[in-house]
């Protein structure tokens, strides 16, 4: 990708790591990090809890570890982050905490998100770093779709 990919790119890339998650039988979020100078994705991923047994191994966790490490760096404030569903408040805390610049995610999640549902963590007095552009809903439905699909085929399964 490049400077000129837009919200809705990047997503499709983050779609492309949630549809890899479902694959291994893991919660189908994906997340991808985008170098906000040059456009170009530096880090890809989607959910791994099941496989690393790691209730933190969320895609938004892998992530920032993978381009904090490259960096050799905690912070990663030239970066910006599409996710596939709304962040959770570990997840929230983690981009705050590595001073994300900018947040783009699709689904929203009414019972475990922290951006916009639930503790609204970004807007709390305690937040350290809000990132400077939050943007939701972007590809929703086929964000949504994909996790409404994978949960459905666990009940039917538990059938």
């Amino acid at each position: 990708m490049n400077k000129n990919a837009t919200d809705e790119d990047y997503m499709r890339l983050a779609l492309e790591q949630a549809q890899s998650a479902a694959a291994q039988d893991e919660v189908p979020v994906g997340a991808v990090l985008v170098d906000a100078t040059t456009g170009a994705v530096v880090a890809a991923a989607g959910n791994r809890t099941r496989t690393d047994c790691d209730p933190t191994a969320h895609a938004e966790i892998l992530v920032i570890r993978d381009m904090c490490r490259r960096d050799n760096a905690q912070r990663i404030p030239a970066c910006h982050l599409y996710v596939t569903l709304e962040p959770c408040t570990m997840c929230s805390a983690a981009i705050s905490f590595a001073r994300i610049e900018k947040l783009v995610y699709g689904a929203p999640d009414p019972k475990g998100g922290a951006v916009e549902s639930g503790v609204q963590f970004f807007g709390q007095e305690t937040c350290h770093h809000r990132p400077s552009v939050i943007t939701g809903g972007v590809l929703a439905q086929p964000c949504g779709d994909i996790l409404r699909a994978f949960f459905k085929d666990k009940r039917m399964a538990g059938r």
